[in-house]
């Protein structure tokens, strides 16, 4: 597979939601949602996750009836699929829309062995560089994801 050459960096579970779940909404801010165009790109899972935004997302696809993996198996820091930008919207169209710019997503496609890459704001021209970040001590005690 020929790989798009921008990225766009995707804090995990939600990475994982628009590969797997389908997250067909991406919310940004408007200023971050500027200038981004309708195009097939990378997703990049970013190296950042905390236990409070875990939980949250987790416990928001439960309401979906979606299991999130346990955070230890997410990962971070990495080129993890591709998928495509049809357009933004406004307005709460998708379950996965809070807003109050949601990118409009379809067709994902993960990667079958994620690429690690340094990740940036906005789109983002990636290169392969660096190693896949490994779980940090909360995701894998016991009970991480109660």
């Amino acid at each position: 597979m020929s790989l798009p050459k921008y990225a766009l960096s995707v804090r995990q579970p939600w990475a994982w939601a628009i590969l797997y779940a389908g997250k067909d909404i991406e919310n940004r801010s408007v200023a971050s949602a500027r200038g981004m165009r309708n195009e097939r790109i990378a997703v990049h899972a970013a190296k950042g996750m905390t236990q409070w935004e875990y939980k949250t997302a987790r416990d928001l696809m439960a309401t979906l009836g979606i299991i999130t993996p346990p955070p230890a198996r997410l990962i971070r820091g990495a080129i993890v699929g591709t998928v495509d930008v049809t357009g933004q919207t406004y307005e709460g169209v998708s379950p996965w829309f809070f807003g109050p710019v949601g990118l409009r997503l379809e067709d994902p496609e993960p990667l079958q062995k994620p690429i690690p890459a340094k990740g940036a704001l906005g789109y983002f021209l990636w290169r392969a560089a660096g190693e896949l970040d490994p779980p940090r001590p909360w995701m894998i005690r016991k009970g991480a994801a109660s």
